[in-house]
């Protein structure tokens, strides 16, 4: 396998009491650093806001990549395209897919559309044409540390061949169970970015389980 993974670890699973030393941690190797922004409405569980990922940017030249868990997502994508490389927007969450991909691009920023693990790939066809990338859920979304869905493997083969047969570059990002036994069937189904939090944040040594999934891609 030769493929150049982009790793995205997500700070969800870090220790915020030292969040700056966690960082540090996944420097050397991270591409991305996830920020899971959850609001107890579209998801089970709050997290943070707007002020981790300003506060992110004072400790790291990391690119952000935000993660949109929320009801009414056009409240929120301008404040975070300010401070994210990626803003990622779930299909579910909203009846205005296309006005808010083409709002978060003209921010001069990559607009993702996320899709829980019960939606189907299909829904995409007439959106997928206008994003830089797709995000699988490959947990259902609201908290860390749950086991890979296998199904998922099909959805991201199922979005690789659309990719090719339409002729498109969007990226395609797994979100959820990631560790050393799942990134290679992953990454083999046509993935290009992995988001992973326990396994990294909770080993050890983060740097040398991220370059793990490096390596091995």
């Amino acid at each position: 396998m030769t493929k150049n993974v982009k790793l995205s670890p997500s700070i969800l699973s870090a220790d915020f009491a030292k969040l700056g030393e966690e960082i540090k941690k996944v420097e050397n190797v991270a591409d991305y650093i996830h920020l899971d922004v959850m609001d107890g409405h579209f998801v089970p569980n709050i997290t943070y806001g707007l002020i981790i990922g300003e506060s992110l940017k004072r400790v790291t030249e990391i690119p952000v990549d935000s993660h949109l868990m929320v009801e009414r997502p056009e409240i929120f994508v301008d404040d975070f395209c300010k401070i994210s490389e990626i803003v990622s927007i779930h299909y579910e969450a909203t009846y205005h897919l296309n006005r808010l991909v083409n709002r978060i691009k003209e921010n001069e920023t990559k607009a993702f559309v996320a899709i829980n693990p019960h939606t189907p790939v299909e829904f995409l066809q007439d959106i997928i044409m206008d994003v830089d990338g797709i995000l699988v859920m490959s947990v259902n979304p609201g908290f860390g540390g749950q086991s890979f869905i296998p199904n998922t493997l099909n959805k991201i083969r199922k979005l690789d061949e659309m990719r090719k047969s339409m002729g498109l570059s969007f990226e395609i990002e797994v979100d959820g169970g990631i560790n050393e036994d799942t990134f290679k069937p992953v990454l083999k189904a046509g993935a290009d970015i992995l988001v992973t939090g326990s396994y990294a944040f909770r080993s050890e040594n983060p740097e040398a389980a991220l370059s793990v999934l490096k390596k091995g891609s």
